[in-house]
């Protein structure tokens, strides 16, 4: 079972329904918004990162970007529309499985 951190927007209601018929058993969400969250850690146990760029702190946005690099967990940013976000999804299982 495959687990999604998804950071950005308030709320992901319908996301999360089509995200768990993508496979991603645990998905956690984090809305991004405050200036705290920067100093956030990642769970390590998640295989996929889901940046909602249409509704987070810019600096968080950096600082998560670094953060998945230093632990080699696969990053995607998207808008916060489930056609954009199924897109990067597939693009990043692509890149992963190769």
């Amino acid at each position: 079972m495959k687990s999604l951190l998804v950071i950005g927007g308030d709320r992901i209601g319908n996301i999360l329904k089509n995200l768990e018929g993508e496979g991603f058993g645990e998905v956690i969400h984090l809305n991004g918004r405050k200036k705290k969250m920067v100093r956030t850690d990642i769970p390590r146990k998640v295989d996929l990162i889901l940046v909602l760029t249409d509704f987070i702190n810019h600096n968080l946005t950096g600082a998560i970007k670094r953060r998945a690099q230093e632990y080699g967990i696969p990053i995607c940013f998207s808008k916060r529309s489930w056609c954009f976000i199924h897109e990067e999804i597939k693009r990043s299982q692509i890149n992963v499985n190769k």
